[in-house]
């Protein structure tokens, strides 16, 4: 049977699938280490082995989330109160706090896979008229209206294929986003960084560095002072900024890779294991290992 280009570039790409596995195996790591990105876009996979809650989460940029298995709740300050299933997609706004829960089936993880979109994608496919057309905020859309694994297989395919030019590739990166928009769905970028934001993105270039606010506040030319108020105005502190910060790279971490808690604690930039078990109980109501084992 004679393959054309199409067939080609789909062989290609789940070679380099296979790949990535073969490098895994080598270095000792499971499926549930992959993170990949390209071109503005970060595919991962979460795994979550006991139900938990977790308040006032920081995302940062667009984040669609695809529930494999077990249920999500969210509370969406737009929105309400919402629930989603195996199947079903989940759309999270850039710059947003939430409050959420997942919730693992009896016998089985909760599973979902995750994708980040930067805000130049975002821009290209919903640009400003369309995005204040109306108010934005968490969405779902129900397995019954749609099939998001066809979707989810393609972002798959475009950032794990090392051979696609890279203008295909963008306009491939751009078709989820104008599937959504197909779909009714809105995006609303922020017009200006929120305080908070900017902070978290120069702290989560090296959270394991031992950050003051005063070199913080060198770097946004400003006075400490002038920082604290700047902060004050959204409602949240350096300290607690920073502490978040480390814990919700914790709990990815511990959702994504199979690192141990000890290295994780030291990336996050806990001095002992014990420090960040203690403040994630504190923070998140459970052990950082029931998030990978079930609770007995």
């Amino acid at each position: 049977m004679a393959w054309d280009n199409s067939h080609l570039t789909h062989f290609n790409c789940f070679a380099a699938w296979c790949r990535s596995l073969v490098e895994m195996s080598r270095k000792g790591k499971s499926a549930l280490d992959i993170r990949k990105s390209t071109e503005g876009v970060t595919l991962f996979t979460i795994s979550q082995a006991t139900a938990a809650t977790f308040d006032d989460l920081y995302i940062g940029q667009t984040f669609l989330c695809f529930i494999r298995s077990g249920t999500k709740k969210v509370l969406c300050p737009v929105n309400g109160e919402l629930l989603a299933k195996e199947g079903d997609l989940i759309l999270f706004p850039p710059e947003s706090f939430v409050s959420l829960e997942n919730r693992p089936l009896r016998n089985a993880a909760y599973q979902a896979d995750g994708v980040y979109f930067a805000d130049e994608l975002v821009a290209e496919v919903f640009p400003e008229p369309a995005r204040s057309a109306r108010p934005t905020g968490i969405h779902i859309l129900a397995a019954e209206q749609q099939d998001s694994r066809q979707i989810l297989a393609q972002i798959r395919e475009t950032v794990l294929c090392e051979d696609l030019p890279s203008p295909i590739r963008h306009h491939r990166l751009l078709e989820p986003l104008i599937w959504l928009r197909h779909h009714g769905m809105t995006l609303a970028l922020p017009q200006d960084s929120l305080p908070v934001s900017q902070v978290r993105r120069l702290l989560e270039t090296d959270l394991s560095r031992s950050w003051r606010i005063s070199e913080v506040a060198r770097h946004f030319a400003m006075s400490e002072a002038t920082l604290r108020r700047w902060l004050a105005g959204s409602g949240h502190g350096f300290a607690k900024i920073l502490h978040n910060a480390r814990l919700e790279r914790g709990l990815g971490l511990l959702q994504t890779t199979d690192l141990s808690i000890s290295r994780i604690a030291l990336e996050c930039g806990f001095g002992t294991p014990s420090h960040f078990s203690d403040s994630f109980r504190k923070r998140f109501g459970v052990a950082p290992k029931y998030i990978r084992s079930a609770e007995g």
